[in-house]
């Protein structure tokens, strides 16, 4: 047993592990846009054998990253038929109780969202609420950021969305 393994066994101390999290989907006709468990007016909405939230995916592979349990194409394929169409916050909470499960606890969560439309300010709020609830812990520890690049790459040609998410957790 290693230093770490002995120090978890005895609770000795909570050691820090950082995540990083990244998603992309395409935009396109006849889907609803979620990011952050919010459904946000659109006139597309985003491809993906789940809801499509690349805010909430992008999280979630932080937090799995930070506590080496792979990532969230290995716990949820989208060749399981399971997981068409899923809301990617229960996905969340799934990944949360399974990080619990292996002894980590979240410190907190950064993210940022990459779109050049829609605006998304007004909705960045309950996202995190959405992402706090979803995550078991405290609105102040998650922190969503949306921008632009500009009308530059594929999200400033309005091709897609991505976003990007770092993460603390402690084991």
């Amino acid at each position: 047993m290693n230093n770490f393994e002995e120090n978890k066994k005895h609770n000795i101390c909570r050691v820090p592990r950082i995540g990083h999290g990244y998603d992309v989907h395409r935009l396109t006709e006849n889907r609803r846009l979620i990011l952050g468990g919010v459904d946000i007016p659109f006139e597309k909405g985003l491809l993906g054998h789940s809801d499509a939230d690349v805010l909430v995916h992008a999280v979630m592979d932080s937090l799995l990253g930070a506590a080496a349990l792979g990532d969230i194409g290995k716990l949820f394929p989208d060749s399981d038929p399971a997981y068409s169409g899923a809301d990617s916050l229960e996905l969340l909470v799934e990944v949360c109780k399974c990080l619990r499960k292996n002894g980590f606890e979240i410190g907190n969560i950064d993210s940022t969202v990459t779109a050049q439309k829609p605006k998304l300010s007004p909705y960045i709020m309950q996202m995190r609420e959405n992402i706090a609830k979803a995550a078991g812990i405290d609105i102040s520890q998650i922190s969503v950021k949306a921008t632009t690049e500009e009308g530059l790459g594929f999200s400033g040609r309005g091709e897609g969305i991505s976003a990007n998410a770092v993460c603390m957790i402690f084991g």
